[in-house]
């Protein structure tokens, strides 16, 4: 699990915190539930309103991906189609299918299939090329849905300050109370700007990134079979790859060239 996301929530929440009680303050001033049932409540409502069910459902199913994914150094992806290519050079294409039954990446899996079974080079590249563009839209649903609930809470929580003032108001014949319930009144703004900028946007920035590392797997991958279809040497293939990935994605692995290994092909991280 890569903590990066909790990590960083915590300590922003962590911050605040701190800042309440250096300037004398408590939590407790700002934990009142009714502006907080409207700015969260509302918040989701309106995203479920400009969006779909089946979009809605399928966001927060990936909400648990923000804080638990880790994406795998692509060392890992190179390594597995390095030894692809070393067997298929040994043993021909037809041996992938081997290989393609074994690992679990279902992206690879069709990919080692195709190959296989004899499919034309530049309608593999369109298959695969459909697939990632596939892959990528789904992603795109649950960061962008919760890119829009960033947009929609400080909006929500001013419309819960306007109805604390409207109360506040209401009750000007009661000075002595009037600091608490304007003070109170602008705790719906605060959550609103709170949930935006402390959740909802590095949520939805957490999962964009996480799809795009995916979509360079599988990528690497797509170019590494078309290689070995093609019948790229291994050590030009594993260098055309590293060539493809950012210096610091790379892992700290050394490469092995040594044929075989079947858990690399479970992983295909």
């Amino acid at each position: 699990m890569d903590p990066a996301t909790i990590i960083g929530i915590l300590v922003a929440f962590g911050a605040l915190v701190a800042m309440l009680t250096m300037e004398g303050s408590t939590v407790g001033s700002i934990i009142l539930m009714p502006p907080m049932l409207l700015v969260f409540v509302g918040t989701i409502s309106v995203g479920l309103a400009g969006s779909t069910l089946t979009d809605f459902v399928h966001a927060f199913k990936s909400l648990p991906k923000a804080f638990t994914a880790k994406p795998a150094p692509a060392i890992e992806s190179i390594d597995t189609v390095v030894k692809l290519a070393e067997k298929a050079r040994r043993q021909g294409l037809l041996s992938l299918e081997e290989d393609a039954a074994k690992t679990e990446d279902a992206f690879l899996r069709d990919a080692l299939q195709n190959i296989a079974d004899g499919t034309d080079g530049d309608e593999l590249r369109e298959m695969l090329d459909d697939a990632i563009d596939t892959k990528v839209k789904t992603n795109n649903i649950a960061s962008r849905f919760f890119q829009q609930l960033g947009g929609y809470a400080p909006t929500v929580g001013i419309v819960g300050t306007v109805v604390s003032l409207t109360h506040v108001l209401e009750n000007l014949s009661t000075p002595s109370t009037l600091g608490p319930m304007i003070a109170s009144a602008f705790v719906a703004t605060l959550w609103g700007l709170l949930s935006a900028n402390f959740m909802w946007l590095p949520i939805a920035g957490r999962l964009a990134r996480l799809s795009e590392l995916e979509v360079d797997r599988m990528t690497l991958l797509m170019e590494g079979v078309l290689a070995i279809q093609a019948g790229s040497q291994p050590i030009l293939l594993r260098e055309r790859l590293t060539a493809l990935v950012p210096e610091h994605r790379r892992g700290g692995a050394k490469p092995d060239t040594k044929p075989g290994s079947d858990d690399q092909l479970k992983s295909a991280a």
